[in-house]
């Protein structure tokens, strides 16, 4: 098999990596390495590490994701490089399956997976979050336009050839979806796996999921979609999420006006349009977690689909103000 290395950023994650090593430490062998990259930590992360015998890399101060991958790759000899988030858990065989697929497949320069359907914190949010995350992966195509870094494994000659992970641009946050853009435009493949899996331990509240949706995922998805001239209708840009993001705006504008009768009417039509468009992932949590829980996902959804048009009007109005 092709040597691989495994490599996971870590910041403050000293009680997460016990499970995340734990589930690596099958993959290793002779070929195999695992460095976790202490990303300026001010917690144990460095010495639960250690314990835990992986190699640890230390950076003094916090650099982001992005800085703590390039600095593990550069410091690993691996052919295919597989990278983990601390705050997951793979499944059994799941490295050595990203391996063995990037080995069977020399067109491929990369694959990445999705979180499974069953995360561990048992909050509301967290469940949703990861539910919705679990559900859009499974439903996306598999000729993939993006990479996914919460757990995907790359070439390491594509990906030294497009320049590693941006640390500097503005899509820093998202960075793994910038490299896949970017690994795309160069003429790369990359592919969608639904069958790797892993757990997701990172705990959600509702303040989190609305900080996360609109800084760290809607604003600068969008500036790269404006940036690139667009994007395939695919993951979260389908068209009926794009729908939806137009209903539940056209929602919040009827909000103030609901001493109107037409305003009411309006708001029950824009309601009704996004349950309707999004009948499958509301029976899917139905079917996960029963009726209640998919109810109570609703408001949040509505939420999540605000953030992303929020996201996209200011990314949109940066664009026009800045020509």
């Amino acid at each position: 098999m092709t040597t691989a290395s495994i490599i996971v950023p870590a910041y403050n994650a000293a009680d997460l990596l016990p499970k995340c090593l734990a589930a690596l430490q099958p993959a290793l062998s002779t070929t195999t390495d695992l460095v976790v990259v202490d990303d300026g930590s001010t917690d144990d992360t460095a010495a639960a590490a250690d314990a835990l015998g992986a190699r640890v890399l230390r950076r003094p101060i916090s650099g982001g994701p992005a800085a703590a991958r390039n600095h593990g790759v550069a410091r690993t000899t691996g052919a295919i490089l597989v990278f983990v988030d601390a705050d997951v858990e793979v499944a059994p065989g799941a490295v050595d399956r990203a391996v063995r697929a990037l080995d069977g497949a020399p067109e491929l320069a990369g694959v990445f997976g999705s979180y499974d359907a069953h995360p561990t914190d048992p909050g509301l949010v967290s469940q949703f979050r990861n539910l919705l995350h679990h559900y859009v992966h499974q439903r996306s195509r598999a000729e993939a336009f993006t990479f996914w870094a919460g757990f995907g494994a790359l070439r390491r000659e594509a990906f030294v050839a497009v320049g590693g992970f941006d640390e500097r641009g503005r899509c820093e946050v998202i960075e793994d979806v910038e490299l896949g853009y970017r690994l795309c435009a160069a003429g790369y493949r990359l592919r969608l796996d639904r069958d790797l899996l892993c757990t997701h331990h990172k705990p959600w509240t509702f303040a989190s999921m609305v900080r996360a949706d609109v800084t760290f995922r809607a604003i600068p998805w969008a500036r790269l979609v404006l940036q690139r001239g667009g994007a395939p209708r695919d993951l979260n840009l389908t068209a009926a999420q794009r729908a939806s993001v137009a209903l539940v705006a056209l929602l919040a504008l009827t909000l103030p006006l609901l001493a109107y009768e037409p305003a009411r009417w309006l708001a029950g039509l824009s309601l009704a349009g996004v349950v309707g468009l999004n009948w499958r992932f509301y029976h899917f949590l139905r079917r996960t977690r029963g009726l209640g829980f998919a109810v109570a996902c609703i408001p949040l959804h509505i939420a999540h689909l605000f953030c992303a048009g929020f996201g996209f009007a200011w990314a949109w109005l940066e664009t026009r103000s800045a020509a």
